[in-house]
């Protein structure tokens, strides 16, 4: 996982509200067995009006996406937050998030920016023609016009996603743990160890 302190640049000023995952990435994507290439069917169904956020060359590659009130409601699936992440997206700025879809972006490296309404209108003001600034280790985000809005993240997915730690990656900051356990264990209960007679 990329550890993320600061996501600057274009921001999608998408803002419609209670997108669902199916929204996010539509079910007959799920039989993929990888997760690269779900970016080119996120938001199928929202791509296929004309003038659409998402194929409008001025958001190309944009890692800032601005999203309506309950962002990432409905199903648990964990593709949603692969798509948006093969779409370039590191950032999503909304009123409020799914649990579920909140804890899938954190574990893959996404991260949640929860703002009051007021602020989320005008960031989707200033999105249209200008860039974005999403700083993680000072909870704020900012624009050329000198507006600040502060945002709070749970103090353990900060660090995670400061750091670039996943759940692997935290297993094995704890190896010296785990093998000093499992000496102990072999010491106390050797017959654990012993290998199942024939």
């Amino acid at each position: 996982m990329q550890a993320i302190r600061h996501v600057a640049g274009k921001a999608i000023p998408f803002g419609l509200k209670n997108v669902d995952t199916d929204v996010i990435i539509p079910a007959h994507y799920l039989k993929t067995i990888t997760r690269e290439g779900l970016g080119k069917g996120a938001f199928e169904s929202v791509r296929k009006e004309a003038g659409n956020v998402f194929d409008d060359p001025r958001w190309a590659g944009a890692p800032i996406l601005i999203a309506g009130d309950n962002f990432g409601c409905g199903s648990s699936r964990e593709h949603a937050a692969w798509a948006l992440l093969d779409m370039g997206i590191t950032a999503v700025i909304a009123p409020s998030f799914s649990d579920i879809f909140s804890g899938n972006a954190f574990k893959n490296g996404i991260l949640t920016v929860a703002l009051p309404q007021a602020a989320v209108d005008r960031l989707l003001e200033v999105a249209q023609d200008s860039p974005i600034d999403v700083d993680l280790e000072t909870g704020t985000v900012t624009t050329p016009f000198q507006d600040r809005f502060e945002f709070s993240v749970d103090p353990f997915r900060k660090h995670c996603l400061l750091n670039g730690l996943d759940e692997v990656a935290l297993t094995l900051a704890q190896g010296d743990a785990i093998s000093a356990h499992e000496a102990r264990m072999a010491d106390a209960l050797p017959f654990l160890a012993e290998p199942a007679a024939a």
